[in-house]
């Protein structure tokens, strides 16, 4: 049996082509992280938390003129954390990337964007009639690098995973003769990425290298257990309300997939969530997953492309599942 093994930074710019950069607000307590393309890639949306806050994913319906993108923006700070996708255009803008549709016009970067709750959480929130999001956009595109930090910073600085800290999470898949899977997340969500035993990881099963702890489960350990305990205490930090949550996702892959392609690799990565959560895409939440290919490896026509595409996007699931976990255990490493 194959054994795949991470890219050489175990993080979605192993997908050659991406850069990510965080921008974090630590007086606020939130931040913003930029996911850019080298250039206008295949795109889709898929969202299926009971309260998504997004911008731009109609733009990626398969039927529409230009379902790509330039950059993927995930902020903290709920509707007001939709700003930075302004920041994010601009600095794009500024770099000359975007679509020119006449001789001497501006440029036109596509940015889908989506947001998480963080406004219940620590931090300063009383910003008036100036939140930080739009500058916190632009920032996040000036810091973006192939290599980049885990856990408690840009749109993680303000999550949480049930009643742990949440974060930025990322890993990567080699799956040999040129193709690469990527993850990339934001874990803020009501559900709990632990087992009964509050150490082991829903993900175990797919760690590659102790990745996230290498913890796992006692021979007695048993999943019914109640999923989201402790109810009066999410109260507490206003978080049982529809969209007070969310864990957004992005995750790419370097073939030549069209759109249509792309949403179906989204929709598999769901099951990323679902293998790291318990529950997950709640009313509670606004879970959101974005799907990039950069059109670089050929996957041939036919069946064997279909197959191609079922391969990328059951890595791209695995890929979640491990994601979100390095997000909640870098997020406690730095705690």
């Amino acid at each position: 049996m194959t054994q795949f093994r991470p890219g050489p930074l175990n993080l979605i710019t192993d997908v050659s082509g991406l850069k990510v950069g965080h921008a974090t607000d630590e007086h606020a307590g939130s931040g913003v992280t930029a996911l850019l393309c080298d250039g206008f890639w295949a795109a889709a949306a898929d969202p299926r938390g009971g309260g998504p806050g997004t911008r731009e994913t109609d733009t990626l319906s398969a039927e529409n003129l230009n379902a790509r993108a330039h950059a993927i923006v995930l902020a903290g700070g709920s509707v007001y954390g939709l700003a930075a996708a302004d920041g994010a255009v601009t600095a794009l803008a500024g770099q000359g990337r975007g679509l020119r549709l006449r001789p001497g016009s501006p440029p036109i970067p596509i940015v889908p964007a989506a947001v998480l709750h963080d406004l219940g959480n620590p931090g300063d929130k009383n910003w008036g009639d100036d939140p930080p999001y739009r500058r916190l956009g632009a920032a996040a595109v000036a810091a973006a690098a192939e290599d980049f930090a885990l856990g408690s910073v840009g749109a993680g600085r303000g999550a949480m995973a049930g009643l742990a800290k949440g974060g930025i999470g990322s890993a990567s898949l080699d799956l040999g003769g040129g193709l690469m899977a990527g993850a990339l997340v934001a874990a803020n969500p009501i559900g709990s990425t632990y087992m009964a035993d509050g150490r082991t990881f829903w993900a175990w099963p797919f760690e590659i290298d102790g990745e996230f702890g290498g913890a796992r489960p006692a021979a007695d350990i048993i999943a019914a257990v109640d999923p989201v305990p402790d109810a009066s205490r999410l109260s507490q930090f206003g978080r049982l309300a529809p969209g007070a949550n969310t864990t957004l996702g992005v995750v790419a892959v370097n073939a030549d997939l069209t759109p249509a392609e792309c949403k179906r690799i989204a929709i598999m990565a769901q099951d990323g969530f679902a293998r790291a959560i318990r529950p997950i895409h709640t009313p509670f939440d606004g879970d959101i997953v974005f799907a990039l290919a950069a059109g670089r490896v050929a996957v041939g026509e036919g069946p064997e492309r279909t197959v191609a595409i079922a391969r990328l996007g059951a890595a791209a699931a695995d890929c979640m599942a491990r994601a979100v976990a390095r997000a909640i255990h870098a997020a406690a490493s730095t705690a």
